[in-house]
């Protein structure tokens, strides 16, 4: 007898959710053969069967957390008897009968005990004089406090005026009334969107991020996609913008290596990488995810952009691999894609930067002393301050820029 069990798949992932079932009790399988899909943080990982046999026994259901290392399944090895465990029943048990609960009984004062009455240092004075016990004077001013009226009508034996009732700003109660939860929903924080968060949280308070947010004029470019297009399309590729501006951080990350570089906090080094892999950052239905684009100073124009349309299609229905994605040294995350002017990314840690790429628009700039309409590319810089100054992400801002509004400076393979 064989224990399938939820292997170490790397990358620090120690637990997954149990998406599916490929086999079931009784079934035959051969080596190597799929036996679950699970979740990890980072993809969906099939789980092998390491020997031929008959599936015995699956432990856990689809939705479960598995810790890796966790047995997934029993499997009878050839020649072994299978003996499948009959499926039983749930056992239900009568819940105990309760004694009824007593309440102690609260018996209210009839005065409240307010514990330090509330009086000026002189009304207080007056109380002595009058003989009167001001802890057991009515006050009638505000919040209850004593007044000096209060104390000459008790001690002129009259009865008190009624006071005001107090009126207390409401505050919501702890538990939300029935009506108002039955119009929430509460999504478990797990899988992907959980890696997220805490990845976040851990950039954001680890790294000390500064901003820095520029413009390109992109006409040019935009001409030359239009022209190339075409030749793209008739091999199969789709021509975007995003494979233009990836080659072109390419060519800044080399004239300013302080941007390719991460952060060793407990060696106090900066770690510069002669290596460029592009993490692309690309929305799924299950969160963000960073293909990372492997030696992207080596690649043409139309290699960036059909593989990073190849990884983006494997985040999105979840069959990418783990080793695209670790590994990067530099991130780009696209939101002119669906929209917006400016925005302020998080580090994508380890790197010490990342570039927000903005909606390309039609705006009005002046040129050579006359005002036209110019095709503009917002574009926004996250560094990490402890790595890079302001100066030096000035200097890669502007490469960058000068390389989109010339693409002539760009080596576009269209062969």
């Amino acid at each position: 007898m064989v224990d399938i069990k939820f292997p170490d798949v790397g990358e620090g992932v120690t637990e997954g959710t149990l998406v599916k079932w490929l086999v079931k009790p009784g079934d035959s399988v051969k080596a190597d053969q799929a036996v679950a899909e699970i979740e990890t943080d980072k993809a969906i990982v099939e789980i092998p069967t390491p020997k031929s046999g008959k599936i015995v026994q699956l432990f856990g259901k689809e939705g479960d957390v598995i810790k890796v290392g966790s047995v997934l399944a029993s499997l009878a090895l050839p020649g072994e008897e299978a003996k499948i465990p009959e499926a039983k029943p749930p056992v239900v048990k009568a819940p105990e009968a309760k004694p009824p609960e007593i309440k102690p009984q609260v018996v209210k004062p009839e005065m409240p005990v307010t514990g330090r009455v509330l009086a000026a240092p002189s009304t207080r004075r007056l109380a002595r004089e009058l003989g009167v016990d001001i802890s057991i004077v009515p006050g009638s001013g505000p919040g209850g406090r004593v007044t000096d009226e209060d104390v000459k009508r008790f001690a002129e034996g009259a009865k008190p005026e009624a006071r005001p009732p107090e009126i207390k700003p409401e505050v919501m109660p702890a538990e939300v009334a029935p009506e108002i939860k039955a119009l929430e929903e509460r999504i478990p924080v797990k899988g992907i969107r959980k890696t997220i968060a805490e990845r976040m949280v851990q950039s954001k308070f680890t790294a000390p991020h500064v901003v820095s947010m520029d413009e390109a004029d992109v006409t040019e470019l935009v001409k030359l996609r239009e022209k190339e297009k075409k030749t793209a399309e008739e091999k199969g590729i789709k021509l975007t913008y995003l494979a233009f501006i990836t080659k072109a951080v390419t060519v800044a990350l080399k004239q300013h290596p302080y941007l390719n570089a991460s952060f060793d906090s407990q060696k106090n080094e900066i770690v510069l990488k002669r290596y460029y892999n592009i993490g692309i950052a690309t929305d799924t239905p299950d969160g963000l995810m960073v293909p990372v684009i492997r030696n992207a100073d080596r690649k043409s124009i139309l290699e960036l952009a059909q593989e990073t349309e190849k990884l983006a299609e494997a985040a999105r229905n979840r069959t990418i691999k783990l080793p695209d994605l670790k590994g990067n040294t530099f991130t780009i995350t696209n939101i002119g894609s669906i929209g917006g002017i400016y925005s302020t990314p998080i580090i994508n840690l380890p790197d010490v930067a990342i570039l927000g790429v903005h909606r390309i628009r039609d705006l009005p700039r002046v040129v050579d002393g006359e005002i036209k309409i110019r095709k503009i590319l917002p574009l926004v810089l996250s560094f990490d301050h402890r790595a890079l100054d302001g100066a030096q992400a000035a200097r890669f801002m502007n490469t960058l820029i000068d390389h989109l509004k010339d693409p002539d400076l760009l080596l576009l393979d269209v062969v």
